[in-house]
């Protein structure tokens, strides 16, 4: 690696009264420590650059004699690795909730030693899904037009109950046997390559599972914050970084405080976990070769630490794109914890990319109010005017729904004329787009939050199934023309280059209809989203500078031809997608 320092973590009764020793040339032991705990031993080395592949011996040594020889094996790193493409604006990124995708392999639903089994009756249970229900279905995800997909975690939760979620991690080093296995991942990412699809892990560093052995027996008295105190929540303040009027006992609680009581927080300050989590991930890059990471919340460990992180990644690959959650609607707070951001407090950031949740928040008020001059399309109008915040606002994930909040379908009272208005902007503003597992064939959820059915059951990804979203057996007719509208507009962009990477112009929104251009000097497109309930005619004049010399288009997803030279005719809450010629 670009940085050849190895930390490594030994655990053994007592194993913090042995001396280790390495007589393997290119291996230099620099020094080692044993921490308050005695069976923990760390040790820190130099990997010289012509080191060779293969198992070397870690010599544990009782004064003279040696008492146990641990081998450690040292992998050569794959070519090319660095420079290894990772997502950007160009894709389109399937969100995945792997326990509720689809169930390849039934025969791993109840593994013995894990503390819980499958229960498809209850919402908070695990559900069966795992690694090979994604890797069969890989040609629909290809097929519907997207090219990464996310996953929520698939590492070990071995926790008694509501583990499916997977962020309640107990083994940071180990696929959950449930899901399959580190080679099963590791394949998932070859298939997906060969089909042009780019692997985003969910990674998390703020907390792990509480039934992970590091709460049996920490390796120091900091490792969890408040590990010897009555149960101290986050108080989820998450303007306190940025804020120069904030108390510190009060960011205190916010970077030390637990998630939740089954989630213990770790104390990243603490400088052998800090390199722990840092070479976890980079590990994970290197093994299974992911594309791209997106870091859950990311602003709740401590704040140096996150920078840190980010940048001993980046490092180590220079074109690797990171999403980090903050989940707050204001673009001032949010773009706090961009690159390349100026901060008043001196803060630097080395996180490329962010989701924009003020811009869902603003798209979903839009949808749900009237026309009047202060609502509708305004909201929207308004927030994408904020980009001036973001150091790189082309590089945010834009999304309609996800899989913490209710699904878009859901926010927008189940009215598919609205979902599909949602939609064709997603996929047509500036940013990255990000599409959750079901939303293409109207999966839905109680308007207010519930995760165990946000989190729902995508039909057909079990043999019993009677509906089959993959294959369309089952779906009625607005879900089949839904999938149909979002594949359509999906294959469409993987060409539209001004889409893409090119630059954006809008125009304020007028009687319930909002205009935008995207266009580079190869291509432009203009949208038109009319929110109306009724048939409006948009007249163009008002577009004629930018039109230029532009006389024609062809409307994306209906086919048909459009004359830019006289007034549009727009049907009642339509989206029309123009590639003007």
């Amino acid at each position: 690696m670009k940085n050849p320092a190895l930390e490594i973590m030994l655990y053994g009764k007592e194993i913090g009264l042995l001396r280790p020793e390495i007589k393997t040339k290119g291996i230099k032991l620099n020094h080692f420590q044993c921490p308050d705990n005695k069976n923990y031993l760390f040790i820190n080395l130099t990997i010289s650059p012509g080191c060779k592949e293969g198992e070397f011996p870690i010599q544990l040594y009782k004064g003279k004699e040696r008492v146990s020889t641990i081998q450690y094996k040292l992998e050569t790193r794959q070519p090319n690795s660095a420079s290894r493409k990772s997502y950007t604006p160009g894709d389109a990124i399937y969100l995945i909730t792997p326990d509720r995708f689809a169930n390849g392999f039934p025969e791993n639903d109840k593994i013995e030693g894990m503390l819980e089994g499958c229960d498809r009756t209850s919402k908070s249970s695990r559900h069966g899904g795992d690694i090979e229900g994604i890797r069969q279905h890989l040609d629909y995800i290809a097929d519907l037009g997207c090219t990464a997909i996310w996953i929520n975690p698939l590492l070990e939760n071995n926790m008694p109950k509501y583990s499916y979620h997977g962020y309640a991690i107990t083994d940071f080093y180990k696929v959950d046997p449930r899901m399959g296995t580190n080679e099963s991942y590791k394949a998932l990412c070859e298939q997906a390559h060969q089909m042009g699809i780019k692997v985003i892990m969910d990674g998390v560093n703020n907390h792990c599972g509480l039934e992970h052995w590091w709460l049996k027996d920490p390796p120091t008295p900091d490792w969890i914050n408040y590990y010897h105190q009555d149960y101290v929540e986050t108080n989820h303040r998450k303007t306190l970084q940025p804020d120069p009027h904030a108390a510190k006992e009060d960011l205190t609680i916010l970077e030390n405080g637990w998630f939740v009581p089954t989630m213990p927080d770790l104390n990243v300050t603490n400088s052998w976990l800090s390199t722990y989590m840092i070479q976890n991930s980079i590990w994970w890059i290197e093994y299974a070769g992911i594309d791209g990471i997106r870091m859950d919340t990311y602003l709740y460990p401590d704040q140096n630490f996150s920078a840190k992180w980010s940048k001993a990644v980046i490092a180590e690959y220079p074109g690797f794109n990171i999403t980090g959650e903050v989940w707050y609607e204001q673009p001032s707070v949010l773009s706090y914890w961009q690159k390349g951001k100026s901060n008043r407090n001196g803060y630097i950031s080395y996180l490329p990319s962010l989701f924009d949740f003020p811009l869902q928040l603003a798209l979903v008020k839009s949808l749900n109010t009237d026309n009047s001059w202060g609502n509708g399309w305004v909201y929207l109008y308004e927030a994408l005017a904020l980009d001036f915040e973001y150091p790189d606002p082309e590089n945010l994930v834009v999304f309609a729904d996800n899989h913490d909040m209710s699904r878009i379908y859901a926010q927008l009272d189940e009215n598919p004329d609205k979902v599909k208005l949602a939609l064709a902007y997603i996929l047509t503003t500036r940013g990255i787009p990000e599409i959750y597992y079901g939303t293409e064939i109207l999966m839905s959820s109680p308007k207010t939050r519930d995760d165990g059915l946000v989190r729902s059951d995508f039909p057909g990804g079990w043999i019993q199934d009677t509906i089959n979203a993959f294959t369309g057996i089952g779906l009625n007719n607005e879900q089949k023309s839904m999938q149909q509208y979002v594949k359509k507009i999906l294959s469409w962009r993987k060409t539209a280059s001004a889409i893409q990477s090119g630059k954006l112009t809008h125009f304020v929104p007028e009687k319930g209809v909002y205009v935008y251009f995207r266009y580079n000097e190869q291509q432009q497109i203009m949208v038109v989203l009319n929110k109306n309930t009724t048939s409006q005619t948009l007249h163009l004049d008002r577009f004629r500078n930018t039109l230029n010399q532009h006389h024609i288009g062809e409307e994306i997803i209906s086919g048909q031809p459009i004359s830019l030279e006289k007034d549009i005719s727009l049907l009642p809450m339509q989206a029309m997608i123009i590639d003007c010629k």
